[in-house]
């Protein structure tokens, strides 16, 4: 009880989501921080992302009755209360035991999707025991297909309602600030890191009580594996296939009975090829700028998918979403929602649960607030007329 009054009271100091970044780097030893902060190379599509959404101006309407909104609408065939899902970040017990099941217990708090990761530190059966709500399961393209298939065959019997293919990681990135620390998982111990590792002690207490984390969906994989790691990335990708294609693809398609979305798309050919194959939904999505660092802002890619798409499926759109008016831009641009990961992530790393929902709570505050100030009273009512152009300021 202790220990929640402490992480909620955490939680409430958090005005905006960025709060939880600074909260999360006094917790955490700078291996671990730079983890989950950092990005590919000179972290410029990072960078990218973030600055353009807060580039995007909205052109709002006055002397609306704004004294009630409603942001709830359809995301990927379900009703949530607002156009917002959790997208996949692995290895959060690294950071914070207990980690996924906080985040994924805040999306079923809030009522959104959640989506767990391959890589995360809670199996796929103990996130649906203990938040049954929407899940999805995101699963990375593995070299041993029959674990894969293992994977996918688990999710389906727990009862996830979407499997989401990430596509846009064969190799991993070359994310440098792993490579300074010599930070790998599983994780190792050595003494570059350990000094810094001490210099969290209840985090390092933690680890020695509770136990180090592992990748519960990849541990038996992992145990079977010699597979090293390359010099020339992080241990990120290591067990990743970088020969998957359009025809493999197309089996998980034939064989997935349930929606299936498909992650780190930016080019509308490759859009339009997807629609064509029968996927459910495409998500514009550079990876959080930790795999290619040449690759566009999602804000960029987002108009050209959706413009190529043509409301055949929904298009989502995650990377650099900060703020809840981020949110309603996204829609003003023609997708159905976003998914944040950092947000929930860092909310979770610095305060657990409490602060999981509390980014969220912001979130969605800061959109309902966005839309009254835009004089838009409904998330469905917004399109692009929204967004400020050189015809409304004449």
């Amino acid at each position: 009880m202790k220990q929640n009054s402490l992480l909620e009271k955490r939680a409430a100091r958090a005005h905006c989501v960025e709060d939880f970044w600074p909260l999360a780097r006094g917790c955490l030893p700078r291996s671990i921080y730079d983890f989950f902060d950092g990005a590919a190379e000179d972290e410029l599509a990072l960078t990218r992302n973030r600055d353009r959404w807060r580039q995007i101006t909205l052109g709002p309407k006055v002397l609306v009755d704004v004294k009630k909104v409603d942001l709830s609408c359809e995301i990927i065939g379900g009703h949530s209360p607002m156009p917002l899902a959790v997208a996949p970040t692995g290895g959060v017990g690294f950071g914070r035991h207990g980690g996924d099941i906080a985040i994924a217990r805040a999306a079923a708090t809030m009522g959104i999707p959640y989506t767990l990761s391959t890589s995360a530190t809670a199996s796929i059966e103990q996130i649906a025991l203990a938040a049954p709500g929407r899940l999805w399961f995101q699963a990375y393209i593995l070299s041993d297909k029959d674990e894969l298939q293992r994977l996918i065959d688990r999710a389906f019997s727990a009862d996830y309602e979407g499997l989401m293919i990430t596509v846009d990681l064969p190799v991993g990135g070359k994310r440098e600030r792993d490579l300074h620390h010599q930070l790998s998982f599983p994780l190792k111990f050595t003494p570059r890191n350990v000094l810094g590792f001490a210099a969290r002690p209840a985090w390092a207490l933690r680890m020695l009580t509770q136990g180090v984390p592992v990748m519960e969906n990849l541990k038996e994989m992992q145990r079977r594996s010699a597979s090293t790691v390359r010099k020339s990335t992080s241990s990120v990708g290591k067990h990743y296939d970088p020969s998957f294609n359009w025809n493999d693809l197309q089996k998980i398609r034939d064989g997935w009975k349930r929606k299936l979305i498909v992650k780190g798309v930016v080019r509308p050919d490759d859009a339009v090829r997807l629609v064509e194959m029968g996927i459910d939904a495409v998500i514009v999505s550079n990876h959080g700028g930790r795999q290619l660092d040449a690759a566009p802002a999602t804000c960029d890619a987002l108009p050209g998918i959706v413009r190529a798409v043509n409301g055949r499926v929904p298009v989502l759109v995650d990377g650099g979403i900060r703020r809840g008016v981020d949110v309603v831009k996204a829609r003003a641009m023609g997708a159905q929602g976003v998914l944040v990961g950092r947000a929930t992530l860092f909310g979770a790393l610095a305060a657990g649960e409490p602060g999981a929902i509390r980014a969220l709570e912001i979130l969605q505050d800061e959109a309902a607030r966005a839309m009254r100030l835009s004089g838009i009273t409904r998330i469905e009512d917004i399109d692009s007329s929204l967004l400020f152009t050189s015809e409304c300021g004449s």
